[in-house]
């Protein structure tokens, strides 16, 4: 099974940037991988995802121009930096693996990982 780490997340400032990451071990093979969110009361959502080559990215549309998706494929890490942060990116954001093309929907996604806070002061 794959195992995801996620860190990178905490208490931050309105306008700053954030740089989050994924740490994937447990296969030898690489999946694609998404970044998701779930803010309190709200259901998850999709904010990125990057396929297992690392040469396509997807964006949800409200983020884009905002997120940057990369991959480390020797290091099985994914990273998601966020800028012009606002209080509505408060959320646990989650990274998950999946076996699909289907990249927008978390129902998609076999692995999760236990997710980190992101905080955002105005």
């Amino acid at each position: 099974q794959v195992q995801l780490v996620e860190t990178g997340g905490g208490l931050v400032q309105a306008g700053d940037s954030v740089t989050l990451s994924c740490v994937a071990s447990g296969e030898s093979f690489t999946p694609a991988m998404g970044w998701f969110r779930q803010a309190p009361a709200k259901e998850r959502e999709f904010v990125a995802a990057i396929n297992w080559n690392g040469q396509s990215t997807y964006y949800a549309d409200s983020v884009k121009g905002r997120l940057t998706i990369s991959r480390e494929n020797a290091q099985n890490t994914v990273n998601l930096q966020i800028g012009s942060l606002e209080p509505e990116d408060t959320a646990v954001y989650y990274c998950a693996a999946t076996f699909s093309r289907h990249y927008h929907d978390a129902g998609q996604y076999t692995y999760w990982g236990q997710g980190t806070q992101v905080t955002v002061s105005s």
